[in-house]
C-alpha cells in the first residue's frame, strides 16, 4: 500500500503545474468573458442579483488570477536572499483571495438589501438564461481544479470559488423563474442576502487558515502528537525538545527538532528512513535533525517540553 501511495505522490508532483496553468488559464478566460455578458444583461434585465453576481463573479476571477501567480512562482528555484524560493506566496495570495471574497459579499449584501426597500420589475426569462449559462462555466470550471484542491490551500480557493459561483446562480435563476409565477420582487433579494451568508461561512476557513499559515502555525492537516510520538521512539532517543513544524507554502512544510541521543547516534540510512516516513506518513517535505548527547546539567532533559 504505501508504495503505491509513494508512487502516486511522486507522479502527481511531475504533472500539477503543467496541467494546473491550463486549467487556469480556462477557468480565467472563461469566466472573465462571462462577467462581460452577465454585466450588460444584468442591465437589460433590470436584474439586481445579476448584476450582484457579476461584482462577486469579478472578485473570483481576481481571485483566480492571484492564485494562478501564486502557483507560478512556486516553481521558481531559490534566489541568494530568498533560499526557500517564492513559496510563501502562495500563503499570501490564499489570504488576499479570501478579503475579496469577503468585500465582494459584503457588495453583494448592500446591493440586496438596498433592493428589499427599493422593488423593482425585471426581466426574469433573461435571468434565467444567462443564469443557466453561468452555471454551467462555473461548474465546469471548478472540475479542473478538483484534482489539485485536497493538498493545496490556493487551488482549493479557486475550487470554492467556482462551486460558489455556481451556487449563487442556481438561487438566482431558481429565484427569477419563482418571480416569474408569483411576482413577489422580493424573493430576489432576500436570496441574494442567503447566498451571501454561505459564500462568508466558506470564506472563513480559507480566511483563517491563510492567517495561520502566515502565523507559522502547524498546518491543520498535520498530526503533531503522531510526529512527537514517531520521534521520540525511535531507537536510542532519550528525549526529544525544540519541535517545530510550519509550512513553507500552502503545500509544502518543513520541520526541525532536536533528539537527544546518549549512547547512540544516527547514520545516513537513519535519517533516509526518517525522511521517508515523516514524508510518506506525515506530509512533511523539509527535515533538519539535530542530535545531541545530552549533558546531565541541561535542563532540556527534565522538560521535554522546551
Amino acid at each position: 500500500m504505501s508504495h503505491t501511495h509513494s508512487h502516486s505522490h511522486h507522479h502527481g508532483h511531475h504533472h500539477a503545474p503543467r496541467s494546473l496553468n491550463m486549467a487556469f488559464a480556462i477557468a480565467v478566460l472563461l469566466t472573465s468573458a462571462y462577467i462581460i455578458v452577465e454585466i450588460v444583461y444584468a442591465f437589460l434585465a433590470n436584474s439586481t442579483s445579476l448584476l450582484a453576481d457579476a461584482v462577486h463573479n469579478f472578485g473570483d476571477a481576481l481571485g483566480l488570477v492571484l492564485a494562478w501567480v501564486a502557483n507560478w512562482l512556486l516553481s521558481f528555484p531559490p534566489r541568494k536572499r530568498y533560499s526557500y524560493g517564492f513559496k510563501r506566496t502562495t500563503i499570501i495570495a490564499a489570504l488576499v483571495n479570501a478579503v475579496l471574497l469577503v468585500t465582494t459579499s459584503v457588495l453583494i449584501a448592500y446591493e440586496a438589501i438596498y433592493k428589499l426597500f427599493h422593488l423593482t420589475e425585471m426581466n426574469e426569462t433573461v435571468v434565467m438564461l444567462i443564469g443557466t449559462i453561468g452555471i454551467f462555466i462555473n461548474g465546469g470550471c471548478s472540475l479542473l481544479f478538483m484534482q489539485g484542491a485536497q493538498d493545496d490551500m490556493n487551488i482549493k480557493g479557486a475550487f470554492l470559488h467556482l462551486i460558489a459561483d455556481a451556487m449563487i446562480l442556481v438561487g438566482v435563476v431558481v429565484g427569477a423563474i419563482i418571480i416569474r409565477f408569483t411576482g413577489l420582487l422580493w424573493i430576489d433579494p432576500i436570496l441574494g442576502l442567503m447566498i451571501v451568508g454561505i459564500v462568508l461561512w466558506g470564506t472563513w476557513g480559507l480566511l483563517r487558515d491563510s492567517v495561520r499559515l502566515i502565523l507559522d502555525a502547524v498546518p491543520h492537516y498535520i498530526d503533531q502528537a503522531g510526529v512527537r510520538h514517531y520521534l521520540a521512539q525511535l531507537p536510542g532517543v532519550a528525549a526529544l525538545h525544540d519541535l517545530h513544524i510550519w509550512g513553507l507554502s500552502t503545500k509544502e512544510v518543513a520541520l526541525t527538532a532536536h533528539l537527544v541521543m546518549p549512547d547512540s547516534s544516527l547514520t545516513d540510512a537513519d535519517y533516509k528512513k526518517i525522511n521517508l516516513v515523516l514524508h510518506e506518513k506525515f506530509r512533511i517535505n523539509h527535515v533538519t535533525l539535530q542530535v545531541e548527547k545530552g549533558s546531565k546539567d541541561d535542563p532540556c532533559l527534565r522538560s521535554e517540553t522546551c
